[in-house]
């Protein structure tokens, strides 16, 4: 493990840490059913998104969920439709929200993967360290988020912003992975994600 990523995995540590809190009360399911309704109107019944542009959030870990409503509340992260949603987020809110869903069932992505970006995507994903932090079936893991069926065009954006160092990143792991990728490779690896559970 190089001295860079061992460091950068120490500062995600310590923002966890910071973050424990947010976890610390039982959260609530049915709370979080009720408070995840204005939420579909944009990520899709459950939190199966429909729009290429917006992420699935349904089987997330709730840990990533949590993480990400944080940031947008406290600015680290920005976007004109979650940022002032979030801006009124308590932290039980937030718990909440991200113990609905994350129980709740990603669906089948209707995306699919082009023939050649299945022969040759698996081996970016291990060359770029995808399955290191993601997971073998990059499904996600605590903090980290499942990639396997997320929308086309929201993957290539964030891959596109953490090359541009534009996107926040917690402990500048994405962006340090993402300096290595060139444009086909962003979007061999949008294509092969974004198909990834179809039937």
């Amino acid at each position: 493990m190089s001295t860079g990523f061992a460091a950068r995995r120490g500062a995600a540590a310590a923002a966890l840490a910071l973050l424990a809190p947010l976890a610390a009360p039982a959260a609530d399911l049915e709370a979080g059913r009720q408070k995840a309704q204005v939420c579909a109107a944009c990520h899709g019944p459950g939190g199966n998104s429909v729009n290429p542009v917006v992420p699935s959030i349904s089987g997330q870990p709730a840990q990533f969920i949590t993480m990400q409503l944080f940031q947008f509340r406290e600015g680290n992260r920005k976007d004109p439709q979650m940022t002032p949603l979030a801006a009124g987020l308590s932290n039980a809110d937030m718990n909440d929200l991200a113990a609905y869903f994350s129980v709740q069932k990603a669906a089948s992505p209707a995306h699919r993967t082009a023939a050649e970006n299945v022969a040759a995507a698996p081996r970016l994903a291990q060359q770029f360290n995808c399955v290191q932090c993601h997971g073998r079936e990059l499904l996600g893991q605590q903090h980290i988020p499942r990639l396997a069926g997320q929308q086309h065009d929201y993957l290539r954006t964030q891959l596109v912003g953490f090359k541009a160092g534009t996107r926040a990143d917690l402990d500048g792991n994405m962006t340090s992975a993402a300096q290595a990728l060139s444009a086909a490779d962003i979007d061999v690896l949008a294509d092969y994600l974004s198909g990834l559970g179809s039937p």
